[in-house]
């Protein structure tokens, strides 16, 4: 059987906290730094997501559409782009019409909703699979929780929403011995498929790409290739950031001719590309997986500690949830609308105190000069918004 490479981008925006004070409590309702928001996603645009859509449609015709890649694009990025950046939409859109695209649900705010709130997880996964329908025309049939956050528990929640394929990642304590180049099912749910992120070759177009001294410097697709081709197993899965083209690995770097020689390449050397729903039914599975306590594709540690790991984060989280059932008593759209925004992981992961390469990742991504700061500017928001929920009990 031929080598199968499946490729995935998950496309993300935050939409960032404005700076907001102790004394606008309870006078000031309005959380967001507009500005900043439309400034970046306009500035991500224009560097990454349409120069690099048309790179994908341009591989996909002159590969007869055998060239395939898969996509998650949270609702919150949605929202943005319908409003800052319709035309990305319409280049997402023509990606869609070739067929060899595909579209993954996810949670519609990028939340951490998969280990908080049960209802609110399956609120957020409808309320996304509807939006990517009304906006691209395809029904999501695959899931990628946040962050391939995943353990045996969440498992059973997606397979009860109606799905039958999952992404994660292929975390070292988690696989041992075995390698994340095969389909697995869940243990505790056996129809749900697995397939796995190969960490090692994502990271070396997510993070190593332009590093110039790293040993493989430069990074030619026909050495990739090579690599891709001596790797051991039935597929590998390639997921990272749709960001890493054009804005974490700028265009200098050589990363868009990269990929424009990339697909050719592959299929002339006998492997095939694949989308996730298309690689669980080409692929036998190989064995169950058992994750008792959730992973995820951040840090070294490949676990939950990017947003849950020190006291801060897990105050503002749990205060955060702590306001799902009087949520659900008022049922006010625009205080759920806030609700959902302010669950974004982003606003977490600001918190992060971690050190050494990890900490400088957080650093690099965070609109804040230290995570106290984050912590602080959330909280004073959250306040707000718990005055205004118990204002109207």
């Amino acid at each position: 059987m031929k080598k199968s490479i499946c490729l995935y981008f998950q496309v993300h925006q935050p939409t960032r906290l404005r700076q907001y004070r102790f004394f606008d409590i309870g006078k000031d309702s309005h959380y967001y730094d507009d500005f900043a928001n439309r400034t970046i996603l306009k500035r991500v645009a224009q560097k990454c997501y349409l120069p690099m859509n048309e790179l994908l449609l341009e591989a996909i015709q002159a590969n007869k559409g055998k060239f395939k890649v898969a996509f998650s694009i949270s609702g919150s990025a949605l929202e943005q782009l319908d409003r800052y950046a319709p035309e990305v939409l319409d280049s997402f859109r023509k990606l869609a019409a070739t067929g060899s695209v595909e579209f993954l649900a996810e949670t519609y705010y990028h939340s951490l909703a998969s280990l908080a709130s049960p209802s609110e997880f399956q609120h957020q996964v409808e309320k996304h699979k509807k939006h990517v329908q009304d906006t691209l025309g395809v029904t999501p049939t695959a899931f990628r929780n946040t962050e391939l956050i995943y353990s045996d528990s969440i498992a059973r929640q997606v397979y009860d929403l109606g799905f039958k394929t999952m992404l994660t990642e292929g975390a070292r304590h988690i696989m041992g011995w075995q390698s994340p180049n095969y389909i697995y099912t869940a243990e505790s749910q056996p129809k749900l498929k697995l397939l796995l992120r190969n960490y090692g070759m994502s990271d070396d177009l997510a993070f190593r790409f332009s590093d110039r001294g790293w040993n493989e410097w430069p990074l030619t697709a026909e050495k990739f290739t090579g690599w891709l081709s001596e790797a051991e197993g039935d597929i590998v899965n390639l997921f990272m950031d749709y960001e890493t083209f054009g804005e974490h690995q700028k265009a200098e770097s050589g990363i868009f001719d990269f990929m424009r020689a990339l697909p050719g390449m592959v299929l002339a050397a006998g492997m095939s590309f694949v989308t996730p729903s298309q690689a669980v039914k080409n692929i036998k599975p190989v064995a169950d997986l058992s994750v008792p306590d959730a992973i995820s594709w951040a840090d070294e540690e490949r676990d939950l500690s990017a947003w849950l790991g020190n006291e801060l984060q897990q105050e503002a989280y749990n205060k955060l949830y702590r306001q799902t059932e009087k949520l659900a008593l008022i049922g006010d759209p625009e205080l759920w609308a806030d609700f959902g925004h302010l669950q974004e992981s982003d606003h977490l992961y600001y918190m992060c105190t971690k050190f050494f390469s990890d900490g400088e990742i957080h650093k690099r991504f965070s609109p804040y000069a230290t995570p106290y700061e984050a912590f602080i500017n959330y909280m004073n928001v959250l306040s707000d918004f718990i005055i205004r929920i118990n204002g109207r009990q």
